[in-house]
């Protein structure tokens, strides 16, 4: 376990786990559709990798970069898109990636941002839910485990850029961060 981590939440196996049974219940959802996963940056980068891997149906990717947390710990509320996807959304049955749902307002922006974009639907995935954060009433289709209220790094997650490449989901510890 990393030194700044206080302790771990999800395993490297209790993740691989949640992410199998997530791919077969999305595989099964999408096997009549034109299915489009769209990574969130920086953080789905691990948890959209290991989910393509465990699907059974065809996909097309690409990623978008929208903030609204810059290096602190709690969201501004203003959602700023820094890379926009690369492909007309068109038609598409786009699954949003996303590693952890806080506010919900990032992803109440980019699900209307996408729906105006003619997408056939719209749908969000997600690793780790915070729903005793949620500012924003949104319907999330795929959750992983929902998270106590605390700052978790690792399989993506960061803090200021740091603890990404963890294997697993941890607490970080308040001193890094107060």
């Amino acid at each position: 376990m990393h030194k700044d981590c206080e302790y771990i939440l999800l395993s490297e196996e209790k993740i691989s786990s949640i992410v199998k049974d997530m791919a077969k219940t999305i595989s099964e959802d999408y096997k009549d559709k034109n299915l489009l996963l769209v990574g969130l940056l920086k953080g789905s980068v691990m948890f959209m990798t290991d989910l393509m891997k465990e699907l059974t149906v065809d996909c097309k990717i690409d990623f978008i970069c929208a903030s609204s947390y810059g290096s602190g710990t709690e969201s501004s509320g203003r959602v700023n898109i820094v890379k926009d996807v690369s492909q007309p959304l068109d038609g598409k049955d786009v699954l949003i990636v996303e590693d952890i749902i806080d506010s919900g307002n990032t992803l109440n922006f980019i699900t209307k941002y996408f729906a105006a974009k003619n997408a056939a639907s719209v749908r969000i995935c997600t690793l780790l839910s915070k729903p005793d954060r949620r500012v924003v009433d949104i319907p999330v289709d795929y959750v992983g485990q929902e998270v106590p209220d605390e700052f978790v790094i690792g399989y993506g997650l960061d803090y200021d850029e740091k603890y990404r490449n963890l294997p697993y989901v941890g607490v970080l510890k308040p001193s890094v961060y107060s």
